[in-house]
Parts: C-alpha cells; sequence; structure tokens
C-alpha cells in the first residue's frame, strides 16, 4: 500500500499508491470523504486500503458494512494478501427473520423504524471503538431507508458533524449506479472520489479516477488512469510536464558511428526527441538500438519499451549485427520492458516511463509509435500524451528515440497512423530506392532543433558488422521518389 509524503505530515495517506499525489499530500483529518462508482471498480479496496493504512499509522479503524459480511470483507482482504488484524468490522445487514411474515412492519412503514435502528448501531459502533479513521460501506442501504433526498441529505449531515465532533476520518463509498444524482452526497462531502469504468471492445477494460471538488485543495484535476491488481488499487495521476520543469546545459551523445554522427551534426542531445521515420525493414530500431549501445558503452543508463518486437527477437538480431545487449541487462544499465497494448493504460505507460527516468536512464527509446497509438483510446489525444512525456523527459535531461513506422514502401507520399514529427526535435528519415536492379537504402536528417545537420542523402546498410553509412548519393536525383536518376540520365533527357 501507499506510504505517507513527507512534504504532508500533517494529511492522512490514503494507502494507494499514487492517489495521494493527486490530492495533493492526502486527506485533510476529521474530515467526510465520498468514494462512489459503479460496481466491480474498486470502491471497497480502497477502502480497505484506507483502513489498513490507519492502523498501520497507529489509529484505531472502523470498517462499517451495510451489505456485505464480515467474512466477505476479510476474503477480499485476503485476495490481496492483508490482514484486517486491528480492524473492527461491524455487520450491519438483515438478519435471515426478515424473511419471517411475523416479524413484517404492519403499522408503521417499515423505513420508519429500521433506518433508526441501523442509525444507532452506527453511533453506537463509534463510540464503542472511538475510531480515528472509519469506513461506511456503502450507503445504498441509507438512501433507501431514507426514501426522500430531504431526509437522506439531513442523516448525512447529521453523521458528517457527529464523525468530525469525535476526531473522526471518514470514508463513505457509494454506488453510484443505484440511484439518480438528487440522491448524490456530494454537497456534504469534503472531498469527492469517482471511480469510473470503461468497457474495451479489445483488451482489458481500463479504469479511471476523477476527484471531482476537494475543498479548499489544489488537486491534480482531470482523468487518471488505475488498475486493480493484488496488492490493491495502483493509481496512475495525469503526468503535467510544467510541474517538473528544469533547466541545464545540454551534452552531445554520440553513436559511436562517425558518420551517423556527423549526419546529426555532432550527435543527440540529452533533452531532446528524435523520431527515426520510415517502411518497414529499413532498419529503424536497429538505428534506435545504436543509440542505445553507445550509451551503455560509456556506462549510461537507458531504457527500451517494445510495443511490437518482442524482447527475446530484439536481443538476437542486435547480436546478429555486433550491438549485444546482454551486459547492460544483466548489469541493470539497460532495462527492456516488453509492451502488450490492449493490456497497458495511457496512464500506466507514462508512469513507466517516469519511473524509468528516476532510476537514471539518460536515454529512452519508444519502438514504436504505432503500437503506443493502440495504447491510447482515443487517437485525437496521441499528440497531447506524446507532448507530455517527451517535454517531461526533455525537462529532465534524458534524450528520447521514437521509432515511427510509415505504410507505403516507396514514394514521397507516405503515410503512418501516427505522424509525431512536429512533436519530435529531430527527425530521421529511412527510405527503399532502386538502383541498377537492386532495391537500397538511404538516411537523412530532416529536421533538428539543437543545431545544424547534414542535408545530404546518404547510402545506408546493415550488416554482419552493423550499421554502415556510405558516402552522400550525389550522383542521383529523386532518391526520395524511390526511382531515382542519375545525372547521366538526366543530361541525355535534356538533350533531346
Amino acid at each position: 500500500m501507499g506510504q505517507q509524503d513527507d512534504n504532508y505530515p500533517h494529511l492522512a495517506s490514503t494507502g494507494v499508491p499514487g492517489l495521494d499525489k493527486v490530492l495533493a499530500g492526502g486527506l485533510t483529518p476529521e474530515r467526510l470523504y465520498l468514494v462512489e462508482g459503479e460496481p466491480g471498480t474498486g470502491k471497497t479496496t480502497l477502502a480497505l486500503q484506507f483502513i489498513g493504512e490507519g492502523v498501520r499509522a497507529g489509529e484505531a479503524a472502523l470498517y462499517v458494512t451495510l451489505g456485505e459480511s464480515a467474512a466477505e470483507l476479510r476474503a477480499s482482504a485476503r485476495s490481496h494478501g492483508w490482514d484486517m488484524a486491528g480492524v473492527s468490522i461491524e455487520e450491519i445487514i438483515p438478519g435471515e427473520d426478515i424473511l419471517d411474515p411475523e416479524q413484517q412492519y404492519s403499522i408503521f412503514h417499515p423505513s420508519e423504524i429500521e433506518l433508526g435502528m441501523t442509525t444507532q448501531r452506527i453511533l453506537a459502533a463509534v463510540e464503542q471503538h472511538k475510531p480515528r479513521r472509519m469506513v461506511l460501506d456503502s450507503l445504498s442501504e441509507l438512501q433507501l431507508l431514507a426514501e426522500s433526498p430531504l431526509r437522506y441529505r439531513r442523516q448525512m449531515q447529521a453523521l458528517k458533524q457527529y464523525l468530525s465532533s469525535r476526531a473522526c476520518t471518514a470514508l463513505f463509498v457509494d454506488d453510484r449506479a443505484a440511484f439518480s444524482g438528487e440522491l448524490q452526497v456530494r454537497s456534504v462531502a469534503h472531498a469527492v472520489i469517482a471511480l469510473e469504468l470503461l468497457p474495451q471492445a479489445y483488451g482489458a477494460d481500463r479504469r479511471r479516477l476523477h476527484i471531482t471538488k476537494y475543498r479548499g485543495v489544489a488537486f491534480r484535476s482531470g482523468a487518471h488512469d488505475y488498475k486493480i491488481v493484488t496488492g490493491g488499487l495502483r493509481v496512475f495521476p495525469r503526468l503535467v510536464a510544467a510541474d517538473t520543469r528544469q533547466e541545464g546545459p545540454r551534452a552531445r551523445l554520440s553513436s559511436n558511428l562517425a558518420a551517423l554522427d556527423a549526419l546529426m551534426g555532432g550527435g543527440l542531445e540529452e533533452g531532446m526527441s528524435t523520431l527515426i521515420s520510415g517502411p518497414p525493414g529499413t532498419g529503424k530500431s536497429t538505428l534506435a538500438t545504436q543509440f542505445v549501445h553507445a550509451a551503455t558503452q560509456r556506462g549510461e543508463a537507458c531504457a527500451m519499451f517494445l510495443f511490437e518486437e518482442s524482447r527475446n527477437n530484439l536481443l538476437n538480431r542486435a547480436s546478429e549485427v555486433g550491438l549485444g545487449l546482454q551486459a547492460a541487462l544483466q548489469t541493470g544499465l539497460l532495462s527492456i520492458q516488453q509492451v502488450d497494448p490492449a493490456e497497458l493504460s495511457p496512464g500506466e505507460f507514462s508512469q513507466s516511463v517516469v519511473d524509468a527516468a528516476e532510476r537514471g536512464a539518460r536515454l529512452v527509446v519508444i519502438d514504436s509509435l504505432n503500437g503506443y497509438l493502440n495504447a491510447v483510446p482515443d487517437e485525437r489525444f496521441l499528440p497531447t500524451y506524446l507532448h507530455e512525456v517527451l517535454s517531461y523527459l526533455g525537462q529532465h535531461g534524458v534524450a528520447s528515440v521514437l521509432v515511427g513506422v510509415q505504410q507505403s514502401m516507396l514514394g514521397t507520399t507516405m503515410t503512418t497512423s501516427a505522424d509525431a514529427s512536429y512533436v519530435a526535435d529531430n527527425v530521421i528519415m529511412l527510405r527503399y530506392f532502386e538502383s541498377g536492379g537492386e532495391v537500397m537504402q538511404a538516411i537523412s536528417v530532416f529536421k533538428k532543433r539543437g543545431g545544424a545537420h547534414a542535408r545530404t542523402i546518404h547510402r545506408f546498410e546493415i550488416g554482419p558488422r552493423g550499421i554502415e553509412i556510405g558516402p552522400a548519393l550525389r550522383g542521383f536525383h529523386g532518391i526520395l521518389t524511390g526511382v531515382p536518376t542519375s545525372d547521366r540520365h538526366a543530361a541525355a533527357a535534356a538533350g533531346g
């Protein structure tokens, strides 16, 4: 579970990794909080993490359940590896005698009696255990018994004042799907945590968290991805690069290939992003691996995120061209994460990149943007996600290399479903072209924000000795079209 941020010693930690950061440090003590969401969003799991964090902090903890039994709660806790020792559980659920017709009320409406009895049992449990943290799960039963919105609101206000007077931080759980908006207790709560489940046509369902209100606190607004794993909820705060702006000098990073460094005007720069674009099979991933291999040879940490190629295939292919990465992997200098876009949310991926940078990575490779696109629910927001990730890396002096796959094989009208050329600081283009009945490859640098670069087009080959870059192809016209002509042919055509 989570830990209290040392910068906010006066706040109560939720126990949920990442959530305290969204809440600007945690929860203000002795207030009433609401967690709402549809069934399956993890409300009870979050409540268990909150109550467990209180026990670890040495606080008296009370869990009042109006739906699940104590046995069911303990079973849920055990599935996450938690021990409910130290948590007082008050089970307030109808007994089996309610099925007996003789026990039914005939003069008074059942809600008039049951609401009062339920409330008295809640107050009695608070008086008995004197909790510093309390969970009420869930409000659905009280909403049903209250019948009218006015009666329900007054009930919540009275509970709020009662718990606050006893120095208790309370978390109320609400099943948002069961009732209309007029029965919500949002206006009474000090803060509202809304959990949302987004079914996907393919792959794992997505879950998002919103803080709809938090009085007097500058929380991080917007949607934050989260997932439920063994161990509870884990929240991935929305990445805001502007929060971590840093300035400083930028060193150049050599590729260990003199010809490639000359093309790049001396190499890559720290904090700059580079897009390697081209059709399938032109050597984009190998070129990205060249930068990683050179960095690890200098003792610099690197991280690679693979969306399409398997980790094993990358390692084998790199070894075949003299770019062995096994030693760097074994020493921890290099980390390679194979990503499944159907299982990974954009927020989780952003957090993985941030974690790599915090571990000291000086170069991050994302291979490829097309795979990353599949992890973003709405294609329109891909540039925004990319901008935040690349800006964060740049502000921390981390160089990034992006691989973009273009669909067509030849010509100047090649397209890609993930065009990030205007987001990247540098753009390296790889192309196929035909010459003498042979398909060849060419490399050129089309954009470089960090300084001057060569504008010539060069022959590009990958062999057993690795990447080889030849001299400029000055004897041709139209290499980018894929079917160039030589100066001799052009002169003959001009002379008729």
